[in-house]
């Protein structure tokens, strides 16, 4: 009996049994007319689950996280989807609100929340500046275990981001409890800054002290200022190399919240979180499900679906 007892227990916690959860991430419904329509509209497009913005102009203004973020929780939770994490704008224990928010989210069980990152100052040598980051992950690290919580760096790509470069971040993270501080690792953002094989060391170095996975696509094209810059695409428009991406995943048993991020220009403003969209809702949810078929196809062939 004991061992048919580990035999399940091995089943069930085997890396091979797990998969991310598919969640919306609400900037890009803020043009609908509440959280109630945006679940309505979330789930129809064939998400599990959201990641919420509780940050200034978000779905949830952190000062009125007390009595907002219950309700949407609540909104969310009887619509049939999942609330595992949202997003903030809090760098370390000392942003205001950040404590309140925390509390809010450990009452109702958000596991994960995306803060902001840092960002070096180019006249002070970098190894200086990460010592002090160091001490600032601590401190939120330190906040974090007090209610169960843990926060999620994102990968940002970029002249001046702290973790850009992905090295960076593993240093400021390596020696920190990964369920207090880990990493938001966004596939689009790591293309960006290490298109040939540079994206394939960071996903190896960060995932193991990952906890969400954002994804989007790019090309390469020159902006209107004439400079070669990322152009986010939808995707499987782009050079994201996703099936080796989510291959990865799959190996490393991965079972987060996995975002998708829409932040193409033919979205209308819904890429960028406005309030109002400029073209007709019929073609923004169109564009939507489009990324979203792409998304469970390549999870599905990755055994992740």
């Amino acid at each position: 009996r004991r061992e048919f007892l580990m035999g399940s227990a091995a089943v069930l916690s085997s890396p091979a049994q797990a998969r991310p959860v598919i969640c919306a991430s609400s900037k890009h419904f803020q043009w609908t007319s509440g959280i109630p329509e945006m679940a309505e509209v979330v789930l129809s497009l064939g998400y599990e689950g959201v990641d919420l913005t509780v940050r200034p102009g978000g779905h949830v203004e952190p000062e009125r996280v007390q009595d907002d973020l219950p309700k949407a929780a609540e909104i969310i939770r009887k619509a049939g989807l999942k609330l595992p994490m949202i997003t903030t704008r809090f760098t370390d224990a000392s942003s205001p609100q950040v404590e309140t928010v925390v509390k809010a989210c450990a009452a109702l069980d958000i596991r994960l929340y995306r803060c902001d990152t840092f960002t070096y100052d180019a006249k002070r040598p970098l190894p200086i500046q990460l010592e002090e980051f160091r001490g600032r992950v601590k401190e939120l690290a330190a906040l974090n275990r007090r209610y169960g919580v843990c926060a999620i760096y994102h990968t940002h790509s970029g002249p001046g981001r702290v973790g850009a470069s992905m090295w960076d971040l593993y240093l400021l993270l390596k020696d920190v409890d990964p369920d207090a501080v880990a990493v938001n690792f966004d596939i689009g953002h790591a293309t960006v800054e290490g298109g040939y094989g540079g994206w394939i060391h960071s996903t190896r170095l960060l995932l193991p002290m990952t906890r969400g996975v954002a994804v989007k696509d790019f090309l390469w094209r020159k902006n209107e200022k004439g400079l070669w810059a990322p152009w986010w695409r939808p995707l499987g428009e782009g050079m994201v190399n996703f099936r080796q991406f989510f291959a990865m995943l799959k190996q490393s048993g991965f079972a987060g919240p996995l975002q998708v991020h829409m932040e193409y220009p033919e979205l209308g403003g819904a890429a960028r979180g406005d309030r109002t969209i400029q073209i007709p809702r019929e073609k923004v949810l169109e564009l939507m499900r489009r990324d979203m078929e792409t998304l469970k196809g390549w999870l599905k062939e990755a055994g992740l679906a």
